[in-house]
C-alpha cells in the first residue's frame, strides 16, 4: 500500500515543543503527570516529550531533576514511543561536547526511556550528528535524521534532496524535515516530499509550526504527497508559534484513506485539561497569538519570539522589536545564512539585539559569534561577509574538521569535578552539560531535602480565581521553619524562600525566574580614567550574570583585557578594561546578577 494511501501517524508535542514555543518551556513535570495515562492510551506514533530546551529549563528555572521526567512519565505511559529532540554533537546545551560525553548522554537517554531520537545539526553539517547516531542505534534507539529547512540564495530543493538521501546512507531510519520558523509554503511543501520521496525509502516525518499561518496548507499539501508521520499539538496549546492543532488533523481525515484513527472524544479530554493548566503559566505566554507572515524575511522561530518580547520589555525597550526583526536577517546573511535553530536561532537573534540596543553594529560582538564565524560549530553554508570575518579572526584561520575532533575527552574530568558528592549518572551528565546551572539546581536540591516542606496540591479546576475572590495563599510548613531554605508553593508555582530567625535580615523570596535572561541596552560611557591615581570604573555593558571573573586585585591590566565574561540571553560576552591600569577593587563575583550601567572593577 502507497504512503497516500496508509493512515497517518501522529507525534503529539504538547509535553515539549508546544510549552517551549508558547509557554516559554516552564511546565512542570507534576502538570504532565495526571493526563499522562490519556495521552497514552490516544493511539499517538510518538510522544515528543523531552530535549530541546526541557532539559535546561528543569535545572535553570523549575528545581527538577530532567532525568526524572522521563521516568515518571514512563511510568505513565508504557505504550507510547518517546521522542526527544537532541542537538548532535551540542545534546541538549549550546556548545559542542566531546564525542565521551556524547555517547553517556545517548546511553543514559535510552536507559531512562526514550525511544526515537530526532537528530539535528543547526547548520545541516552532518558530521556533527555521526557520533550521537552511531550511539543511539547502538543502544537500541529509534534515530530520526533531520534537516533543518531554511531558506536562503544557497537552499533549494535540490540541496535538500541530497541531504535526505546522505541521512538515509547514514543509517536514519526516518528523515525528518524541521521547519522550525514555519518558512514553508504549500507549493514547496508539495514539491519537497514527493521528490524526497522518489529517492528514499524510510518514512518522512515532518516538524513545522503555526507562526506564518500557512500550517494548515503545508500539512494538506505534505498528506496529499504521501507524507508518513506529522507533528502536532493539542488544540489548547497549539497554533501561534506552536504546531497545528491535532484535532483539526484528526477531523480532516475522518473517514478517509488516510484517517489517523485516534479517538476525538480523548483528545477533547486532553485538550481540556490542558486548557487548565496554561492558566498556570500565563505570565510566562508571548503577546504573538496570531500570524505574522513577516516571520518569513526574519525566519526566527516560534519559541525565539515569545523570549526576545520579554527580554526587550524588561529593558523598557519593546518599541524595538521591529528594529530588531530587521536586525536578524542582516546579521544572519553576514554570517553565512545558517539557519536560525537552537543554538544558531540564540547566536544571531542575541547579536541582533546587541547591535540595535547598543547603536552600534558589532560594538559587542558575543563568544558564541565569534566561534560560530570561524567554524567551532560547523561548516557554515555560504561566505561570510568579509567585514564581520575580520572584526572577528584577528587573523586567524577558520576550523575546516569536525570541531569535535578539536575536543579532548570529557567525562573522567566531570568524574573528578564531582567528586564523591555528585556520584549518580543523572547529575554528571547534568553538570558535564550545565556546570553551573546544575551546581546551583544541586543546591537548591539539597536545601530543600535538609528542610522538607508539606505543600498542598494546586487543584487543576479553577486553576485562575475569579475575580473578586481572596487572593491565593502559600501552603505552609507543617511546623514553624527556624532558620534555612524553603520552597512554598503558590498557585502551583514554586518559591524557594529562606527563612531566618526573628530580628534577622528581613526574609527574601526568589520570584520564578524570567523567561530568558533579558536582553542588552546601550551601555553608559564608561568612566574615563583620570591621571594622577584618580579611579575610573567598569561597568555592565548588558545585564545578565557574571560568568566568570579573570582578573585578581592587584593585577596589571590593559586596554582591551578581557577582565570578566558575563552570560545573558544563554549567550556569553567578555567584559574588557577600557583603561590601562591597576586592578583596584573587584565589585562582583561569579553567579552575580547585575544590570547594565552596575559597577564591576575599580581599575586605578
Amino acid at each position: 500500500m502507497n504512503a497516500e494511501q496508509q493512515p497517518l501517524k501522529i507525534t503529539e508535542t504538547a509535553l515539549r515543543d508546544a510549552h517551549q514555543s508558547i509557554l516559554a518551556t516552564r511546565m512542570r513535570t507534576e502538570d504532565m503527570l495526571p493526563i499522562a495515562s490519556k495521552i497514552d492510551q490516544v493511539g499517538y506514533y510518538s510522544s515528543e516529550m523531552w530535549g530541546g530546551a526541557t532539559f535546561d529549563s528543569c535545572l535553570r528555572f523549575l528545581n527538577e531533576n530532567p532525568w526524572d521526567r522521563v521516568r515518571k512519565l514512563r511510568d505513565k505511559m508504557p505504550n507510547t514511543k518517546f521522542q526527544m529532540l537532541l542537538r548532535g554533537q551540542n545534546c541538549v546545551g549550546y556548545r559542542h561536547y566531546a564525542d565521551d560525553v556524547v555517547e553517556r548522554f545517548v546511553k543514559h537517554s535510552v536507559d531512562v526511556g526514550i525511544d526515537i531520537f530526532r537528530i539535528f545539526d543547526a547548520l545541516n553539517d552532518f558530521r556533527n550528528i555521526e557520533v550521537a547516531m552511531k550511539t543511539a542505534q547502538k543502544y537500541g534507539g529509534i534515530v530520526e535524521g533531520t534537516i533543518s529547512y531554511t531558506v536562503s540564495p544557497v537552499h533549494n530543493v535540490e540541496l535538500y534532496i541530497a541531504m535526505a538521501k546522505r541521512l538515509e546512507e547514514m543509517g536514519s531510519d526516518i528523515l525528518c524535515i524541521k521547519d522550525m520558523a514555519g518558512l514553508l509554503t504549500p507549493y514547496v511543501t508539495r514539491t519537497l516530499i514527493t521528490e524526497i520521496k522518489k529517492v528514499v525509502k524510510i518514512p518522512i516525518h515532518l516538524h513545522t509550526h503555526a507562526t506564518t499561518g500557512l500550517v494548515g496548507m503545508n500539512l494538506q499539501c505534505a498528506i496529499d504527497a504521501g507524507v508518513d508521520i506529522v507533528d502536532t499539538a493539542i488544540s489548547s496549546l497549539a497554533m501561534g508559534t506552536s504546531q497545528f492543532a491535532t484535532e483539526c488533523v484528526v477531523a480532516s481525515l475522518k473517514g478517509e484513506a488516510r484517517d489517523t484513527g485516534l479517538d476525538m472524544n480523548l483528545l477533547a479530554e486532553i485538550a481540556d485539561y490542558f486548557k487548565e493548566v496554561r492558566n498556570h503559566y500565563s505570565e510566562f505566554e508571548s503577546d504573538f497569538k496570531g500570524v505574522d507572515v513577516k516571520i518569513l524575511d526574519s525566519q526566527i522561530p516560534g519559541g525565539m519570539i515569545s523570549n526576545m518580547e520579554n527580554q526587550l520589555r524588561e529593558q523598557n525597550a519593546l518599541d524595538k522589536l521591529d528594529e530588531v526583526l530587521q536586525e536578524v536577517p542582516r546579521v544572519r546573511k553576514e554570517m553565512g545564512y545558517p539557519p536560525l535553530v537552537t543554538p544558531t536561532s540564540q547566536i544571531v537573534g542575541s547579536q541582533a539585539t546587541l547591535n540595535v540596543l547598543t547603536g552600534e553594529r558589532y560594538k559587542i560582538i558575543t563568544k558564541e559569534t565569534r566561534e560560530c564565524v570561524m567554524g567551532k560549530y560547523g561548516k557554515l553554508p555560504a561566505p561570510i561577509d568579509p567585514d564581520l570575518l575580520a572584526k572577528v579572526s584577528e587573523g586567524q584561520e577558520i576550523i575546516e574538521c569536525r570541531p569535535a575532533d578539536l575536543l579532548e575527552p570529557e567525562w573522567e574530568k566531570v568524574v573528578q569535578e564531582c567528586g564523591d558528592a555528585i556520584s549518580s549518572e543523572d547529575d554528571r551528565l547534568s553538570y558535564a552539560l550545565f556546570p553551573k546551572v546544575a551546581m546551583s539546581y544541586f543546591a537548591q536540591r539539597d536545601a530543600a531535602a535538609a528542610n522538607p516542606v508539606k505543600a498542598k496540591p494546586v487543584a487543576l479546576k479553577n486553576a485562575s480565581p475569579p475575580a473578586g475572590s481572596a487572593p491565593a495563599k502559600a501552603s505552609a510548613p507543617a511546623a514553624a521553619p527556624v532558620g534555612g531554605a524553603y520552597t512554598v508553593t503558590v498557585n502551583g508555582k514554586p518559591y524557594s524562600v529562606e527563612v531566618v530567625p526573628a530580628g534577622s535580615a528581613p526574609i527574601k523570596a526568589s520570584a520564578p525566574a524570567p523567561v530568558a535572561a533579558p536582553a542588552p541596552a546601550a551601555a553608559p560611557a564608561p568612566a574615563p580614567a583620570a591621571s594622577g591615581g584618580a579611579k575610573a570604573t567598569l561597568v555592565a555593558p548588558l545585564p545578565g550574570s557574571i560568568f566568570s571573573v579573570q582578573c585578581s586585585v592587584g593585577d596589571v591590566v590593559n586596554e582591551g583585557d578581557t577582565l570578566l565574561v558575563m552570560e545573558a540571553m544563554k549567550m556569553e560576552t567578555n567584559v574588557t578594561a577600557h583603561v590601562s591600569g591597576t586592578v583596584g577593587a573587584l565589585l562582583v563575583k561569579e553567579g552575580d546578577k547585575v544590570q547594565t550601567g552596575d559597577e564591576l572593577v575599580v581599575i586605578n
